[in-house]
């Protein structure tokens, strides 16, 4: 969209060479042809306003060859990531460096700021004991808690007086999400200017410094916000948007965009609109609130293919005109004080949420996936109707892509070696693919809205959007690689000599072998594992069978563990989902990744399911879009943990023979890293020996 952050002249057109060499020297290390590559490209999409998927290999250097461009780039640009230790990289670290080595190359000094969603900031009407009272008595079920909830509050309240960022990650050691919530609002809760800290909100500074800086850096989920929520501006006004960490923004859009509700959610909008409604609005509520949690228990778990159960159907009716009504209510009478409007706007906004879930349940559209999940807590079993999109392909295409040029990159975009399946999954069709050195010239008409938006102002931007719509969204690709030698430094083992993985989770067969792995290795092992269950079995009998350290998820914190893990060779850890991703440790302490079956999802995960009827009924491969390309970006991320260094080496091991046996282990291959390929065991048990001597002779010396 031709919107644009504080207007700084464009440098003159340049080489980004001399840039990447100051940015390169200014952060250490050295300027790599990929990197280069990569920033020219993501430099001319900017200025071409066409989407770039890059895949860029681990080594590469990825983060300077986005940063250099948006830095130089003569509009705002919005950089976000899945992870929060990138966030922290990327606003801490390079930014900071970053812009001061290029202040002189560009004439202009780069500003750059972090913004995140209003409840990651502290509220001080909050801490200074607005709503107290109210917040209170939300955790009241849980007497035990409430001593040690007092205290992380008043630490919250210590700390506040030293922070200047009010964000929450800034607090170390941390609060549990219970006592946040006792110092937090949503967007929906805040009392805004009315409020009397307003001047020093920490989440209104952080809009200010976002709306006078050049690169804005957020996450996945503010994003999503953005793309689903015209109404509300979380985001300021941006020329361009850059997703690092791409391959997971499917997944934490789809993630923004569920909705779901549980007894405790239906009874906290109860119990905060009681106060302020009138009384038959207020019983017709409690009510409502019984026959939901009612039906709730009283209806099976799984998904709702064939409309909603009775029982369930008359509930969310009655919840969603009760709490309707109360919003009516809530939206009247307001007082002057600030206490009492704070409460009330913590009531509309839980109202609210409730009424929007069960009104988008009960129109039940075609492109929507709704079930009922079951889950347990320290022996307390809890209720959950769920709601989420059966894709978000259009969403993405209509509200993202259509309004700016995007940039995605990843180690992992490339699924069976091609861009064509994530580009699908984000609303791009292979056809609006050009190539690199190709400028399309959109209509004169796209101009012109552009201009009318630019001087008249279009609040929603639907204007644009009509315009734009039906235009193609062209973009290409590039792979560049990665500076690491995958052949010669890394081995793909499959053990097709194992029976298939069954449902009765790891076999002793998987164990015997995973034992001689480990063995032969000298520890020096991470076990990704399809389930916690999996990983704990592993533990155990594993620590029976041989003579190695080994940790367990679950067992301490993560960070801790694989503090302990880098530090000793022998030390081996084992885990699931967090720990296929993200886990950087470089060097002869990780030299052996075992993976224990293809990660496919669960065949009874509702929205998985959905997908693939859906692709099936359209005449697709519905197993191939979604559960194999599921599987697939798992590994490669997997995968990719072993190879981080250039003189790095080692053996990923995959325990499911299907990876070799089955026609659509070629598509998964083909998504990993390039490394030699091999089925022979006695071979890899004498590499793996092999590497664990020379690391040792290498720790030695």
């Amino acid at each position: 969209m031709p919107n644009s952050g504080g207007a700084s002249p464009e440098p003159p057109e340049d080489d980004l060479t001399p840039l990447l060499d100051a940015a390169v020297e200014a952060l250490g290390g050295q300027t790599r042809p990929g990197q280069i590559e990569m920033a020219k490209a993501v430099a001319a999409a900017l200025d071409d306003r066409v989407h770039l998927l890059v895949q860029a290999g681990t080594g590469t250097g990825k983060s300077l060859a986005y940063l250099v461009p948006a830095l130089s780039h003569h509009k705002r640009v919005v950089v976000a990531t899945a992870t929060l230790a990138l966030q922290r990289q990327l606003y801490a670290h390079d930014l900071p460096r970053l812009a001061t080595a290029i202040t002189p190359l560009i004439n202009r000094e780069p500003a750059f700021a972090l913004l995140k969603g209003r409840s990651n900031y502290v509220c001080l009407n909050k801490v200074e004991g607005g709503n107290a009272e109210d917040d209170a008595q939300d955790v009241l079920f849980d007497p035990l808690a409430v001593g040690k909830l007092g205290a992380e509050v008043l630490r919250v309240r210590e700390w506040v007086e030293q922070t200047e960022s009010g964000d929450r990650d800034d607090l170390s050691p941390g609060v549990s999400d219970r006592a946040w919530a006792q110092v937090s609002v949503s967007a929906r809760e805040c009392l805004g200017s009315k409020c009397q800290y307003f001047e020093d909100c920490f989440a209104e500074q952080a809009k200010e410094l976002a709306r006078a800086a050049d690169v804005v850096v957020t996450n996945h989920a503010l994003l999503a916000i953005a793309a689903m929520d015209s109404d509300v501006q979380v985001l300021p006004e941006h020329d361009a948007v850059i997703v690092d960490e791409a391959h997971e923004l499917v997944n934490r859009v789809t993630s923004a965009a569920t909705g779901e509700l549980t007894k405790t959610a239906v009874e906290r909008a109860h119990h905060r609109a009681d106060k302020f409604v009138k009384e038959g609005t207020a019983a017709n509520l409690a009510v409502a609130t019984l026959d939901f949690t009612e039906a709730l228990e009283n209806t099976p778990e799984g998904r709702f293919q064939r409309g909603l159960p009775e029982e369930i159907g008359m509930a969310l009716t009655a919840l969603r005109d009760a709490s309707r009504t109360a919003l009516t209510e809530l939206s009247k009478n307001k007082g002057g004080d600030l206490d009492m409007d704070g409460a009330r706007k913590q009531a509309r906004a839980a109202c609210e949420g409730v009424h929007q879930v069960a009104e988008r349940i009960l129109e039940g559209a075609e492109q929507d996936v709704v079930w009922l999940e079951r889950n347990e807590f320290k022996g307390v079993k809890n209720s959950t109707l769920k709601i989420a999109p059966l894709g978000i392909e259009h969403l993405l295409r209509f509200k993202m892509f259509a309004r700016t040029p995007v940039v995605m990159t990843s180690a992992t975009l490339k699924l069976g070696g091609d861009f064509t399946g994530v580009a699908g999954s984000v609303g791009l069709y292979g056809t609006e693919r050009i190539e690199l050195d190709f400028k399309p010239e959109l209509p004169e008409e796209v101009y012109d809205a552009a201009v009318k938006l630019l001087r008249e102002g279009d609040s929603d931007g639907e204007e644009f959007l009509d315009t734009v719509q039906d235009l193609p969204q062209h973009w290409r690709a590039l792979d560049v690689g990665s500076p690491f030698d995958y052949p010669k430094q890394g081995i793909l083992y499959v053990a097709r000599h194992l029976d298939p993985p069954g449902r009765d989770g790891i076999r002793e067969d998987q164990l015997d072998l995973l034992a001689d792995l480990m063995d032969n290795a000298g520890g020096r092992a991470l076990g990704l594992f399809s389930s916690m269950r999996a990983a704990q079995t592993a533990a155990e009998k594993l620590r029976e069978k041989i003579d190695l350290p080994i940790l367990c998820q679950g067992e301490d914190s993560l960070a801790e563990l694989l503090r302990k893990f880098s530090e000793d060779p022998e030390t081996c850890l084992f885990g699931t989902l967090s720990l296929w991703q993200g886990v950087n440790v470089p060097g002869s302490s990780l030299q052996l990744v075992v993976i224990d079956r293809i990660p496919f999802p669960r065949p009874d995960d509702p929205v998985s399911a959905a997908r693939t009827e859906a692709v099936g009924r359209g005449g697709g491969n519905g197993f191939m879009a979604v559960s194999a390309s599921h599987a697939a970006l798992l590994l490669a991320q997997g995968a990719g943990r072993l190879i981080r260094a250039i003189d790095d080496k080692g053996v990923v091991a995959v325990l499911d023979s299907r990876l070799a046996t089955k026609p659509y282990g070629s598509f998964l291959r083909a998504s990993m890293p390039a490394f030699w390929q091999t089925d022979d065991t006695d071979r890899v048990l004498k590499s793996l020996r092999a590497i664990d001597a020379m690391a040792k002779t290498a720790e030695q010396n």
